[in-house]
């Protein structure tokens, strides 16, 4: 391994630390999410200062010189101007981390199984080697061996082959060449489905908690599938598929229909996700109010009827608002206690984002 190489395994394993020991923190900031692309997201590090030797003029002469016997305190004094502050200095990095270290971070920080996934469906993937011969390609790709063996073929059928004098010469038409085939492998693919009320009682801070439980979720689940699809739905007293800026930032002030997201939302399993091709997660964040326990009733009954025996698993968390009453999850927990496919939390705050992760992500389903 080259120099640079083992500095550059040695800073990740640096930062992989930093990052591991301050999760918490980068979990209940929020900070990456605007910073986050298709395979890396920037994390600002405290900078670390390496210790420097500065040269100068020794004002005693002479190494070591001075009162003092072996043993004894170094003592010294500077010049300056100014105050003393009281508060250190900050200084930070930014710092490029995959989407797949993130995962492992977060795996291990919270003892997360991995996931035994159920469903193929048929992806198109390169293969690993050189599998198949071709009569055309690069001189770089030309397999000798078919092709001299193409060539003494040709001269044996043709006559032109002397046993006495065993010389094969290829031409052209003999060459072969190696090339890789493209074929079908059955992959495991998982579709996220997100909803949310976004009723007016679901403020600004109950969004971005979601937001980011959403960021995180969607990091481990990217860790477990090769082909991961993400739907948006929001609800008030009616339900619709939105893009995912919509999702995070739209806020209505109608009142509150939980059973329009969820039919919804098993309409869009029925068309374009069928629970034996798919991983389904349906995940619900709300505030806990509902118009009606009318309302409420249908929802159990379309949980229990569909969408929990389609999903590997149904997520529910309750954000705690200044106006949400929080009856729904106690609904939820009366009617499906037992039931391993459904779980809920409470997400009072920030805080409570990584709690509720692992209770979501903890069985392996």
């Amino acid at each position: 391994m080259r120099k640079i190489d083992q500095d550059h395994t040695r800073f990740r394993d640096i930062v992989r630390g930093r990052i591991k020991g301050d999760l918490k923190k980068y979990v209940t900031s929020g900070e990456m999410l605007g910073k986050q692309g298709d395979k890396y997201v920037s994390i600002p590090l405290p900078q670390i200062q390496l210790p420097k030797f500065r040269y100068g003029k020794n004002q005693k002469g002479g190494v070591g010189q001075g009162e003092g016997d072996e043993g004894d305190p170094v003592q010294g004094q500077g010049e300056g101007e100014g105050q003393a502050g009281e508060n250190e200095g900050q200084h930070t990095l930014e710092v490029d981390v995959s989407i797949d270290d993130l995962a492992k971070i977060l795996g291990e920080e919270l003892e997360l199984p991995n996931i035994e996934a159920r469903g193929k469906q048929v992806i198109k993937s390169s293969a690993t080697r050189f599998t198949g011969i071709s009569k055309v390609g690069p001189q770089s790709l030309r397999h000798f061996k078919r092709t001299f063996r193409q060539a003494l073929k040709r001269q044996i059928a043709t006559g032109s082959y002397d046993p006495e004098n065993p010389v094969v010469v290829p031409i052209k038409e003999d060459h072969r060449y190696r090339y890789m085939k493209t074929r079908e492998e059955p992959q495991a693919a998982a579709a996220v489905i997100y909803m949310m009320d976004v009723s007016g009682s679901m403020g600004r801070e109950q969004k971005e908690i979601v937001r980011i439980e959403a960021f995180w979720i969607d990091t481990w689940l990217r860790s477990q599938y090769k082909n991961l699809e993400v739907a948006y739905i929001v609800h008030d007293a009616a339900a619709h598929i939105v893009d995912q800026h919509t999702f995070f930032h739209l806020r209505e002030s109608g009142g509150t229909k939980i059973s329009s997201a969820y039919e919804l939302c098993l309409q869009l399993i029925e068309d374009k996700y069928p629970a034996d091709e798919w991983n389904i997660y349906p995940f619900h964040f709300s505030d806990g109010d509902n118009w009606s326990s009318r309302d409420t009733e249908r929802c159990v009954e379309l949980l229990k009827g569909s969408i929990i025996p389609m999903s590997n698993q149904f997520a529910y968390g309750q954000v705690k608002s200044a106006y949400g009453s929080g009856q729904f999850k106690k609904d939820l927990d009366r009617f499906f206690s037992g039931e391993e496919k459904l779980v809920t939390t409470d997400i009072l705050d920030r805080d409570g984002i990584l709690p509720s992760i692992k209770a979501f992500l903890g069985k392996g389903r």
